[in-house]
Parts: C-alpha cells; sequence; structure tokens
C-alpha cells in the first residue's frame, strides 16, 4: 500500500524526537531548528515522514519539514494507540512508538498534511490563548463570589481580584477583535453566511472557521461533527 521510497515514524517528546526508519531503523534528534535540519539532510528523497498530533510538539517540525518539501502525515494519537493494543505490544518507549507509527504508516493509508498559513497558525493561537484567559476569568470571578460569602473580605484581596477580572475583559475583548479582524481578511463570506443561520452567533461563525479552515479540512457533516467530539459512541452487549 506504501508507495515512498522509505517511510519514517516520528515519536516527538519536548527536548527530542526519535525517528524509525523502514530501511534505517532507529534515530534521535533534537527537537529544535539543529535538529530538524539533520534530520532533513538525511532524509532521503521521496521519503514520507509520519508522526502523531501532540499538542504543540508536532507543529514545528511538520510545518518545517512541508516548507521543505517534504511528505508528511499527522495522525491521530488514537489511530497508533489502537493500533500498538492491537499488536498486544509489551514495550511502551518513545524508541518503540517511532517504530509503530511506522508500521503503522506501512500497511495504512495516511493523511498527507497541509501546512497552516500564517493566518491560519496566529488565529489558532489566539484562540488558544482566549481559552487559557476564559477559564482564568471564571476562577476569578468564582473566586470574587467565594471571597464575599465569608461576609468580611479583606479589602486588598477584593480589589485585586476587581483588578484581575478587569485586566482579564481587557484581553478577552483584545483577542476576539483580532480573530474577528483576520477572519474578515480571508473568510468574510463564510462568516456571512454561517452567521445567517438561526442560532450560531459570531464566536461560533468564527470558532467554525477557524477549526475547519473554512471547512475546507472535512468532506461530510459526520466528519466535522467526530472532530468537534459532538458524535455518540454506541455501546450495545447481550440481550436488549
Amino acid at each position: 500500500m506504501n508507495k515512498y521510497k522509505e517511510t519514517f515514524g516520528v515519536d516527538i517528546s519536548k527536548d527530542v524526537f526519535d525517528v524509525h526508519g523502514s530501511n534505517k531503523g532507529h534515530d534521535q534528534y533534537k527537537n529544535d531548528e539543529t535538529g530538524f535540519k539533520k534530520f532533513l539532510k538525511e532524509l532521503p528523497k521521496c521519503s514520507l515522514v509520519v508522526m502523531e498530533a501532540t499538542g504543540y510538539y508536532h507543529y514545528r517540525l511538520a510545518q518545517f519539514l512541508y516548507k521543505n518539501g517534504v511528505i508528511v502525515s499527522v495522525v491521530n494519537p488514537l489511530s497508533i494507540k489502537r493500533f500498538i493494543q492491537m499488536k498486544l505490544a509489551k514495550v511502551k518507549t518513545d524508541k518503540s512508538d517511532a517504530k509503530a507509527i511506522c508500521e503503522y504508516a506501512l500497511i495504512n493509508e495516511v493523511p498527507i498534511y497541509n501546512a497552516l498559513t500564517d493566518t491560519q497558525s496566529e488565529c489558532l493561537q489566539l484562540f488558544r490563548l482566549l481559552d487559557t484567559y476564559l477559564k482564568q476569568r471564571t476562577a476569578t470571578k468564582n473566586k470574587i463570589h467565594g471571597e464575599a460569602v465569608l461576609g468580611i473580605p479583606s479589602k486588598f484581596v477584593y480589589r485585586s481580584l476587581i483588578r484581575n477580572k478587569k485586566q482579564l475583559n481587557k484581553e478577552v475583548a483584545a483577542i476576539e477583535s483580532k480573530i474577528l479582524s483576520l477572519v474578515k481578511e480571508d473568510q468574510q463570506e463564510q462568516l456571512t453566511l454561517l452567521m445567517s443561520i438561526p442560532g450560531i452567533g459570531q464566536k461560533t461563525a468564527l470558532f467554525l472557521i477557524v477549526v475547519t479552515d473554512g471547512f475546507s479540512k472535512f468532506e461530510t457533516a459526520s466528519q466535522l461533527c467526530s472532530y468537534v467530539g459532538i458524535t455518540p459512541t454506541i455501546r450495545e452487549w447481550g440481550a436488549v
């Protein structure tokens, strides 16, 4: 099934990334630009590099390789986990995971990675930061309420919490404004269409456009529903 000259499975951690080549075997590189360049230099032409989606860690390497003409695939970590479980593997290390990713790619068709544009990348970063600030704001509001329940709240503590909430409100508003301006530059038509649907406001529309890259990442509605986690899992056994 695999049509590439050589396939490489990559397991990425904070400081290093382990690589297993279908012909070359195991190697390890630093998870920085020096390590990226060394790995790129040693890659044979017409190779496929496969890695798991691991939040922040996989992104830099995937973008670097893609921009240097390497064919990259970023796969769902759950697929690799199930593959390893199916093999009844007793060893779980970064080295063994890199080998498992390579073996998975050799017998399965994997999706080809398309690098994010600078605008898409910035929007995703902004949404992650927005999520952090919203959680902090909720925690601050709860703390203000909790201090008030005490009956004799410290004036210093109360004023500090109020200042913190005001600053978070300011940051949230600035981020939302920036996301809106970025989306309008590239996806104004999509934004207008989404907001014309009853029940979908500006925030939901912005989130959907950014997460789906203007709905270009998914071919069907069911794929989108699965991605955002609103598809129920049915489990049945025994007599009904």
